[in-house]
């Protein structure tokens, strides 16, 4: 499948606000023995708001591509450059205003938490996506 921009920022919110929300709420419940709090939503919204930005670039590098396909190779290496981009945003430089001091959460909770959403938003698109709308992959990954 050849996904549109459309269909990116579609399939990106829908599996953020639904996939990202459920992996997030132990983490900010304290669960899974990380310091509880809002954070992590907050940092689920950063991953949004700049993956809507990072789908333009991706989408424009996609039509140097003989075959106009993104394989799943290039999704991961996109996943490590958001995480670079977020946790670069969130813990190093503090450019990114979080409602809580940055010194409570140790980045190896950034770091657990971006992975694990990350992994079940993929496995979710790259499976769920396809059994749950099947018209998905046919329309450029739009579900509207």
């Amino acid at each position: 499948m050849t996904p549109s921009l459309l269909g990116r920022w579609q399939t990106r919110l829908l599996l953020l606000a639904t996939v990202g929300t459920l992996v997030s709420i132990p983490f900010a419940l304290g669960w899974v023995g990380s310091p509880p709090g809002t954070v992590y939503f907050w940092i689920l919204i950063y991953v949004a708001i700049f993956g809507i930005g990072w789908d333009v670039v991706y989408d424009q590098l996609q039509r140097y591509r003989w075959d106009r396909d993104w394989p799943a190779i290039y999704q991961l290496l996109a996943g490590i450059w958001e995480f670079i981009f977020v946790a670069c945003g969130v813990k190093i430089f503090g450019f990114l205003p979080i409602p809580i001091p940055k010194e409570q959460l140790p980045i190896v909770w950034v770091i657990w938490h971006y992975s694990t959403v990350w992994l079940a938003v993929f496995i979710a698109s790259q499976s769920l996506m396809r059994i749950l709308f099947l018209r998905w992959r046919f329309r450029g990954g739009q579900w509207l």
